[in-house]
């Protein structure tokens, strides 16, 4: 007769299989394990171990998607960072070696303002409404007449100008276009001027002197367009009269090979209206004897471009090419078998202003004289 007091049993916590009594439920124990081979209250309680396989994945993964994402955090962080410390290092290294780049007009507005004195600039701001005025009229006129009406001694100039704008058409400059980069009180030998340069959206640069006549500021014309009797270039080609008055910009030549010679010897070009760094065509050599009048005027005006001077006290830096100086000149041209030939007569003035005054006191005269 079979024995039952004893059966299999299967343990579903480690997969054994052992035998034991049946008599006294709950006294079943793996040999294995140790575990209780079926439900009791206590194991309905506990997760199966697929459950607690499923749990453990599940926190896994809950654990690997936040290390992920603190190491996207952190990875996003140090982006961050890295392009802040490359903008502040570029910055760094562009204002240290180039600085702030303001507009041109406000750096010489700036540059200049430091060069006047108190009554100067007081002077200048109670006047440039006016001369605005001026300008902005003159500009705006479309014949010789209208613009008769706002320049310098109307009465000898107007006849001046019908010719020379036949012979030499200047820009047509708006007003609205242009703005002002730098001004100066001019101290002439009889009056106080106000010299000012403007620059315009389409890359013209031109300085205009204005003068005080009868309670109105007026503007310079001859210096303003630079007046010459007869275009320069077709006097050089044998054109026009044999003689007239010129504004050149005049360049020395050999200036070291011939310092102990008796003559300076010169290149004449004609200025290029609304370009200052521009000059014409050069013209024959011309000479001038260095011990007399002319020869020390024109030896004075290379020595104050060497050291950045300008005549009658103007502190406006010079917008002319290095090495020229201008020149208002009366010069003859000669026609002989032997060919053509210009002679300078007389060495006007160091500038181009209206003024006769040389702009340097010649020994032996005064500045007035």
């Amino acid at each position: 007769m079979s024995n039952h007091s004893q059966s299999w049993f299967h343990c579903g916590h480690c997969n054994a299989l052992f035998d034991s009594s049946n008599n006294n439920k709950g006294s079943q124990q793996c040999s294995k394990c140790g575990s209780v081979p079926y439900l009791t209250d206590e194991s309905l309680n506990e997760p199966s171990p697929l459950t607690r396989y499923a749990a453990a994945k599940t926190s896994k993964r809950a654990k690997q998607s936040i290390r992920k994402r603190k190491k996207k955090h952190l990875i996003l962080k140090l982006f961050v960072a890295w392009t802040v410390l490359i903008g502040l290092v570029i910055f760094a290294v562009k204002f240290k070696f180039q600085g702030p780049t303001p507009t041109v007009a406000e750096s010489s507005e700036q540059e200049n303002a430091r060069a006047l004195s108190e009554s100067e600039s007081e002077f200048i701001s109670e006047t440039m409404p006016k001369i605005n005025q001026t300008f902005g009229g003159f500009l705006a006129a479309n014949t010789p007449e209208q613009r008769s009406q706002f320049v310098l001694n109307p009465i000898k100039t107007a006849p001046k100008m019908a010719p020379f704008y036949n012979n030499n058409p200047l820009l047509n400059l708006d007003s609205k276009t242009m703005r002002i980069s730098q001004r100066s009180v001019l101290n002439l030998p009889d009056a106080k001027a106000i010299e000012a340069t403007w620059e315009s959206t389409e890359g013209y640069t031109v300085d205009a002197v204005f003068i005080e006549e009868s309670a109105e500021w007026r503007l310079d014309w001859d210096h303003f367009v630079r007046y010459s009797s007869f275009p320069w270039e077709l006097f050089l080609s044998g054109s026009g009269p044999e003689a007239g008055e010129f504004r050149l910009l005049a360049r020395e030549r050999l200036a070291d090979e011939r310092k102990g010679s008796e003559t300076i010897s010169l290149v004449l070009y004609a200025p290029r209206f609304g370009s200052p760094g521009e000059i014409g065509q050069q013209s024959p050599e011309f000479t001038v004897l260095r011990d007399s009048d002319d020869g020390y005027l024109i030896e004075t005006a290379f020595e104050m471009e060497k050291s950045k001077k300008r005549v009658f006290a103007s502190n406006l830096p010079s917008l002319d090419p290095e090495g020229f100086i201008r020149v208002h000149l009366q010069i003859r041209r000669t026609e002989s078998e032997a060919g053509r030939k210009f002679e300078i007569e007389k060495v006007i003035a160091g500038h181009w202003y209206s003024t006769t005054e040389p702009g340097v006191v010649i020994p032996g005269q005064s500045l007035a004289e």
